[in-house]
């Protein structure tokens, strides 16, 4: 989202109101938390700001994959979203990646609770 800086066209539901879903890493979540949420704020993130700005809504369903705070602070946020993952992070977001893979799986099938009451642990 942020390489852009712009949402992808054609992104949004069956009925044109927004995206279904958005998956996208959190720094408010450990490294390889995972997280499902119904709306919400921004909390700084780029991707969403711009998202919510095309949409001018921020009621999208968000499979949010933690990344862990940055060392230094809040103020080192976007050299730490943009470094490569050291070896174990990568592993553990190698595994996170493809729980998140699952969970909008679930969203699509059982709905947005559902995969809340399953991934959110």
């Amino acid at each position: 989202l942020t390489a852009s800086d712009r949402p992808i066209p054609g992104s949004t539901d069956l009925y044109g109101r927004g995206p279904g879903r958005v998956v996208h890493d959190e720094l408010d979540l450990p490294v390889g938390k995972l997280q499902v949420k119904a709306g919400g704020g921004l909390a700084g993130h780029n991707g969403l700001r711009s998202i919510k700005a095309h949409l001018h809504s921020d009621a999208f369903t968000r499979v949010r994959i933690g990344i862990g705070k940055p060392p230094g602070g809040k103020d080192r946020g976007a050299d730490h979203v943009l470094r490569p993952p050291g070896k174990r992070e990568r592993n553990e977001l190698d595994v996170t990646i493809e729980q998140a893979a699952d969970a909008v799986e679930c969203i699509l099938a059982d709905g947005v609770l559902a995969a809340q009451n399953r991934f959110n642990g």
